[in-house]
């Protein structure tokens, strides 16, 4: 696998653009600290209003100060409003400074530990001033990208909401009444919350009849005779942890509650899937991302979000590798050397082309024997998914590029023609 050491082979576009000035912008809530410097020029500072009509003026100065000649612009931010106004300009380019960047490079010259907003400015501007060769400015982002990167990482985020609701909710249910986790479905599913909100105690359950319980499982999907049979035998003989009403009542609302929030979540990501797999129909790689096995309607949009349709953005496979941080770092200090994983990423990123790898684990053969090979030398299951996620991407790039979708079939007979130990075996052994 491919780790950096201090190599940024993926910005060699915009190393060599030829910019009419440089901008640090330390933004803040109310007002940004803002310093600029023509190039060959010195550096003026100024103070600009949040305010997005503020922004959009400034902005559009800039373009009549230096008739439309490229401006960077470097800023501790890669999404918000300042950054969506700001991208709405062609003559600015954006790149987005890790925090911990500019804390160490103020560090190096401050050493005090003083912090103040213009002076960050103008270490920001100093970055990507000289610097910006080791920067990736923030790629352009159209219509079609744009609302499916936003639908994807919205929906993410309602998915993250909803797990650790039902982590609470298991845990609630564990200390009055664990009887729900194994007759009520699978937690965070429309039926669990269902089942909790009708029968929110064992106390309440029990009264009901088993002809009650077979129309409720009915009337929610499940259908199975003998699994709904066995649900209803472990009611009729489970044992209460306690019929205290001073305990019962506080812990059911809590539980009750819980559950309506799991609910509500629930029908919003449906909404969300129903805007995502309109947009992505609509979109021009619906047919490539696709064609990917096991992306299904959750993981081919986050994949197009990921590559985007300007193929200009990545030269190299190598770019995506180490800017998503799948390829991991070589640390070397004298005869000491080791690689571990990449942990300053663009966490959605990472976790798109990691959790799309995992995916593939169950729907392709030739990465199902990849992740079980690394397994067998004693690699973690993550260590190997993420090996593997570094094989697809350099897969996706190809067939980016090319804007061909994928064919697994062709690759197998590929891996058969090379004679990899990841061919079929029953085709190794003919």
């Amino acid at each position: 696998m491919t780790t950096d050491t201090n190599t940024y082979t993926y910005t060699k576009t915009a190393a060599a653009a030829a910019y009419a000035a440089f901008v640090g912008i330390d933004w803040a809530d109310s007002q940004h600290a803002v310093a600029i410097q023509e190039t060959g020029g010195g550096i003026e500072e100024l103070w600009l209003r949040a305010a997005p009509e503020a922004v959009h003026a400034w902005a559009a100065d800039l373009a009549v100060r230096f008739g439309g000649a490229p401006v960077a612009v470097g800023v501790e931010l890669s999404k918000g409003a300042l950054i969506e106004v700001l991208r709405g300009y062609a003559h600015i380019d954006i790149f987005p400074l890790n925090p911990a960047t500019t804390k160490h490079y103020r560090k190096a010259f401050t050493p005090s530990g003083a912090k103040d907003d213009m002076p960050d400015a103008r270490l920001q501007l100093g970055l990507v001033r000289d610097h910006r060769e080791k920067l990736r400015p923030l790629r352009a982002r159209g219509g079609a990208d744009a609302e499916i990167e936003l639908l994807s990482r919205g929906r993410r985020k309602l998915v993250e909401l909803k797990k650790k609701l039902c982590n609470t909710l298991r845990d609630t249910l564990k200390g009055y009444y664990p009887l729900a986790l194994e007759v009520a479905g699978e937690l965070g599913s429309a039926m669990s919350c269902k089942f909790i909100l009708r029968w929110p105690e064992l106390v309440a359950l029990k009264r009901a009849r088993p002809a009650t319980l077979r129309t409720f499982y009915h009337a929610c999907g499940s259908r199975g005779a003998g699994l709904i049979g066995e649900r209803i035998d472990k009611v009729a003989t489970a044992g209460h942890i306690t019929t205290d009403p001073g305990v019962l009542g506080p812990t059911s609302l809590v539980a009750t509650a819980l559950a309506r929030q799991i609910k509500s979540l629930c029908d919003e990501i449906a909404k969300f899937d129903v805007r995502l797999k309109a947009a992505f129909a609509a979109h021009a790689g619906a047919g490539l991302w696709g064609s990917f096995p096991g992306a299904g309607a959750v993981f081919a949009p986050r994949l197009a979000a990921a590559w985007g349709s300007d193929r200009r953005s990545y030269a190299a496979a190598e770019d995506m590798q180490l800017y998503s941080g799948v390829a991991p770092v070589t640390v070397r200090s004298g005869d000491r050397e080791s690689v571990r994983r990449r942990r300053s990423r663009p966490l959605f990123l990472h976790q798109t082309f990691w959790e799309y790898a995992n995916q593939s684990y169950l729907h392709c053969g030739w990465a199902r024997r990849f992740v079980d090979a690394q397994k067998a030398v004693g690699k973690k299951h993550s260590t190997a998914v993420r090996a593997l996620a570094f094989k697809w991407i350099r897969i996706m790039f190809a067939c980016w590029k090319a804007g061909e979708p994928y064919d697994d079939a062709c690759y197998e007979e590929a891996l058969r023609r090379k004679g990899s130990p990841l061919a079929k075996p029953a085709e190794k052994a003919a």
